[in-house]
């Protein structure tokens, strides 16, 4: 953790990504970074193009293989701001924040996808014990009705 994140033990994250990891069948190691929304914006700026912060990115390995599966970047600022909106827990965000990682890890694309990342993080999210997934959440109205056509 690159930044302090109160009430969030690393012990605690870590068993959750393996977990998230075996409900998504992800193999292979996983890294999670947390940190200021500083760090993920100059991150989505270089690899994604795009200058603005954001909330999680996802990373998968360069060449595929057993042994490691890919990075997780997660904005600590924004996690705790959705956390207090949404009135749940910072660790909770983070879980959510990890879950969704890892399906992209997994080869999900929601951009992409026509709607089975979506059903597949509602359904892991349930499986988990977690709040509302990320991408039911930030999904306009009208892109899931035509989604679902």
């Amino acid at each position: 953790m690159r930044q302090t994140v109160q009430g969030v033990s690393r012990a605690g994250l870590e068993r959750f990504t393996a977990r998230a990891c075996r409900a998504a069948r992800l193999r292979g190691e996983v890294n999670v970074l947390i940190a200021p929304s500083a760090e993920l914006r100059r991150l989505n700026r270089d690899f994604r193009h795009r200058d603005k912060p954001t909330d999680v990115l996802s990373f998968p390995a360069a060449r595929s293989g057993k042994d490691i599966a890919g990075d997780i970047a997660i904005s600590a600022t924004i996690a705790r701001a959705n956390a207090r909106r949404l009135g749940h827990t910072l660790a909770k965000e983070l879980q959510v924040l990890i879950l969704h990682g890892v399906l992209h890890l997994a080869g999900y694309d929601h951009e992409t996808d026509s709607g089975a990342m979506r059903r597949k993080e509602e359904r892991l999210r349930a499986q988990l014990g977690l709040p509302a997934a990320l991408i039911a959440r930030t999904e306009h109205p009208r892109s899931r009705k035509a989604a679902r056509r």
